[in-house]
C-alpha cells in the first residue's frame, strides 16, 4: 500500500513538474492593471463606472481617465494594486505626488505643431505635373 502511494506521489509531483515546466499556472490568474483599474473605478464611482484612457505607469500603475457611463465628465486618476486616487479627491496633493512619480508625463502639454517647410526643389519638381 506505500509503495502505491510513494508512487502516486511521484507520478503526480512528475505531472506538476511537466505542466509548470509548459508555462501552465496554478491558482487564481491575476488581473491585469487595465482591469484591477476598473474594478478599483467601480467601486469609486458606482456600477457604471468606466475607464475612458489607460496608460501604463512605473512598476504596476497605471494612470488615466474614468468616468460614469451616460456622462461626459472624465477623472483624471492613478491606480496602485492596492489604492486608487483620483484628481477630485480630497488628497490632492497627493494625487499630483502620485502622478508625477508613477506616470510622468501623462498629462504633459503636447509639443508644438512643426511648422511646414518650405517645399525643396526635388519636391517641387516632383509634385509638378508632367508638360
Amino acid at each position: 500500500m506505500i509503495a502505491v502511494l510513494g508512487a502516486a506521489v511521484l507520478l503526480l509531483g512528475g505531472a506538476s513538474l511537466f505542466a509548470a515546466a509548459q508555462g501552465a499556472r496554478f491558482g487564481p490568474r491575476q488581473a491585469t492593471a487595465g482591469e484591477r483599474a476598473l474594478v478599483q473605478v467601480k467601486a469609486q464611482m458606482g456600477p457604471r463606472g468606466e475607464l475612458r484612457y489607460v496608460e501604463a505607469g512605473r512598476g504596476r500603475a497605471v494612470c488615466g481617465y474614468a468616468g460614469v457611463r451616460g456622462e461626459k465628465g472624465a477623472t483624471a486618476f492613478v491606480s496602485r494594486p492596492n489604492r486608487i486616487l483620483m484628481s477630485h479627491d480630497p488628497l490632492s496633493g497627493e494625487f499630483v505626488e502620485l502622478k508625477a512619480r508613477y506616470c510622468p508625463g501623462f498629462d504633459a502639454a503636447a509639443p508644438e505643431a512643426a511648422t511646414p517647410a518650405a517645399p525643396t526643389p526635388l519636391a517641387a519638381q516632383v509634385a509638378a505635373p508632367a508638360p
